[in-house]
């Protein structure tokens, strides 16, 4: 099985065609806002032209109202997996979700449901008071987030006020994964930083041209609840927000330049430090 990862916009895609085509390969999605149906454009999935070129699983198989998880790709992508290798073709998994590819591989930390109460306490808290929080009643797990990042804040918070253990106790125990029962060829797809840049911004003006404003008023005419993972896709925030009326787009579109730079750097701070032994590559292979 082959796995290719890296920051968006460095060619990971087009990388995974090629090995397809030549290898008889199946190209698995292991990218979260690809599961999505909603926005084919903005999340910059396989044309319909590529994927009529090759086999391609879990692209755009989920409406955006359904909140999805590491562990639920993970099944996915473990049916996806078994049916292509029945096919006697060659998974070709490609996204730069780490999590999710570390769930698959080394599998998932068996935190017991955390009662309803606790959940709902937690989740109406603020960013900021959760962070506080956090830091109190877990340092350990507080000094490695953002405090700003308010998913993985109050799901720390949550575990250790549900369960009296840390995340990262839960964390040592990993079940279901498959990296010891597999023959992995994995890479990370490489380029010098300014080089993304460019990259992203280029994307992102065809990605213009392409319709990607209207995908997001058609989005945002749906009304979903606000918690939906859709929502915080590269883009939809600030998007939405012009549509809005409340960004002018010449903002808006610094704005998601920004945050795709930041998204970027965080890919390549994960395969850095998770995956250092997976082969690094150029675009081309």
């Amino acid at each position: 099985m082959t796995v290719i990862t890296g920051p968006t916009a460095s060619g990971k895609s087009a990388l995974a065609l090629a090995l397809a085509a030549r290898d008889a390969g199946t190209i698995i999605n292991a990218d979260a806002s690809q599961l999505y149906a909603d926005l084919r454009v903005l999340t910059a999935r396989p044309s319909a032209a590529e994927e009529a070129a090759v086999p391609h699983r879990l692209f755009g198989v989920l409406d955006g109202d359904v909140a999805t998880s590491a562990a639920g790709w993970a099944a996915m992508a473990k049916g996806a997996i078994a049916d292509t290798l029945a096919e006697g073709r060659r998974p070709i998994l490609v996204g730069g979700t780490g999590l999710y590819l570390a769930t698959l591989l080394h599998g998932i930390a068996p935190v017991p449901d955390i009662d309803s109460a606790v959940r709902d306490a937690v989740r109406a808290l603020p960013t900021e008071a959760a962070a506080a929080a956090l830091a109190r009643e877990d340092a350990a797990l507080a000094a490695r987030l953002r405090p700003t990042d308010r998913q993985r804040l109050l799901r720390g918070l949550e575990v250790v006020r549900g369960t009296g253990r840390s995340l990262l106790d839960w964390q040592q125990q990993r079940l279901g994964g498959i990296a010891d029962t597999i023959r992995l060829d994995a890479m990370v797809v490489e380029l010098p930083r300014a080089e993304l840049h460019r990259r992203a911004e280029v994307r992102l003006g065809t990605m213009l041209d392409k319709g990607a404003l209207d995908e997001v008023a058609a989005l945002v005419a749906r009304r979903l609840p606000a918690d939906r993972p859709i929502l915080r896709a590269l883009g939809v925030p600030q998007l939405a927000a012009h549509l809005a009326g409340h960004l002018p787009l010449p903002d808006a579109l610094a704005q998601i330049a920004a945050a795709t730079r930041q998204y970027q750097k965080r890919q390549s701070t994960w395969a850095r430090g998770q995956v250092p032994d997976w082969r690094r590559v150029e675009p081309g292979g």
